[in-house]
């Protein structure tokens, strides 16, 4: 690959820089794998970013969409969680004051098990549609499930016609290569509908970038986004930007938008600008192999020492933070609430995922939190089993 001709999928410029590079992580990190030796003979390939000094966009120029797979064993769901469930209910709510979403459509692009657009229907008495290649209807227990229509496929101009007062997109414009050409199919999708209200969800890069936090980086994650270029994006598709704001303890970017009738308005355009995230990656790219090294010489001295270590958190975070480590015996279980994960193994290097109540016999010395938000409702957990270990949140 020639990456001095590397090309922005969000703004199009040319000369994007590469700045880290790990040659072999799982394609998959939320598939459902039900032995150690599936777990460690799942599909790797190369995570290289690259940063655009245009636009402030980051993309993972070895990405192959073709290696990916949304099937029905895909489980990401964090509906399982107190904390994670009272954020959710917090921006449905917010959603529905502010737009007065009742008795309205809402349409949910990559609606993963249905979590939000059923928490949609319920609170505003409205109807839903999701669509999502791995939504599976029959989990929905919810008095609204009539009123919501589930599409088992990508979103693509054969849904243009469906029109809703709500578009939402939580957690999907990351997994996407083509960014800019997903966010104009989205407007040219609108262009008879421009009372709808527009919602998207991304993780923040300029938090992982500022925390070192490598265990945010993952291959099924291919575009990177921060405020900036998040908002500079929607406005270049022809939308005008409502509302930009950081959630979710700042993990998580939020825009409210509406497709523009004219020119876009420009005035969150100093957001964050290129020239500190131009900094962050330059320091990210300098520092990661001095935080490698210090995970590595921890993990070492803990199985050294004979000391029983969990990873808490059997996601995302937990198999980019592994694999990138190639923990192996360091760890024995990954704990996850998620009852779906449980007995499965972990992409890449193959820990059992376990049910919080398995750390009664087991009696855990360390518990590394993969997410520090989660981390006043574990340590509730386990003192509720009369556990009291040591916890690192990451």
């Amino acid at each position: 690959m020639d990456h001095g001709s590397l090309r922005c999928r969000s703004c199009g410029a040319g000369g994007m820089r590469l700045f880290h590079q790990v040659e072999k992580v799982p394609v998959h990190c939320c598939q459902l794998l039900p032995s150690r030796e599936a777990a460690l003979r799942a599909p790797t390939a190369p995570l290289h970013l690259a940063f655009c000094d245009v636009c402030g966009f980051i993309q993972n120029a070895a990405f192959d969409p073709l290696l990916i797979d949304y099937s029905a064993d895909y489980e990401d769901s964090q509906a399982y969680s107190p904390r994670f469930k009272s954020f959710a209910r917090s921006l449905a709510e917010r959603l529905i004051e502010t737009y007065q979403l009742r008795n309205s459509d809402i349409l949910e692009i990559g609606c993963g098990k249905g979590d939000f657009l059923v928490l949609c229907c319920e609170l505003g008495g409205n109807r839903g549609i999701g669509i999502d290649p791995a939504c599976q209807p029959e989990r929905v227990e919810s008095g609204v499930a009539g009123r919501i229509r589930f599409i088992r496929d990508f979103y693509s101009p054969r849904y243009s016609d469906l029109k809703a007062d709500l578009l939402c997109c939580r957690h999907t414009l990351e997994h996407l290569p083509q960014t800019r050409e997903f966010v104009q199919m989205v407007r040219e999708s609108l262009e008879d509908s421009r009372h709808t209200v527009v919602f998207f969800e991304v993780p923040d890069v300029s938090r992982v970038l500022e925390e070192l936090a490598f265990w945010d980086l993952y291959y099924e994650h291919c575009s990177y986004f921060s405020l900036a270029s998040l908002a500079r994006l929607f406005r270049s598709c022809g939308f005008d930007v409502l509302r930009l704001s950081k959630e979710f303890g700042d993990q998580y970017l939020l825009i409210d938008a509406r497709a523009s009738e004219g020119s876009t308005d420009e005035r969150f355009e100093g957001t964050r600008d290129v020239e500190e995230l131009a900094h962050l990656v330059h320091r990210f790219a300098e520092e990661f192999p001095r935080v490698i090294e210090h995970w590595r010489t921890r993990f070492a001295a803990l199985q050294r020492e004979r000391r029983h270590t969990v990873l808490w958190g059997g996601g995302s975070k937990a198999v980019a933070f592994s694999s990138t480590m190639q923990l192996h015996d360091e760890v024995d279980y990954v704990v996850d609430i998620n009852p779906h994960k449980q007995g499965m193994y972990l992409a890449g290097t193959g820990q059992q995922i376990v049910a919080p109540s398995f750390l009664k016999q087991y009696r855990p010395d360390l518990v590394v939190v993969m997410n520090p938000i989660y981390a006043g409702e574990i340590r509730a957990t386990l003192e509720a089993m009369g556990l009291h270990p040591s916890i690192v949140p990451l």
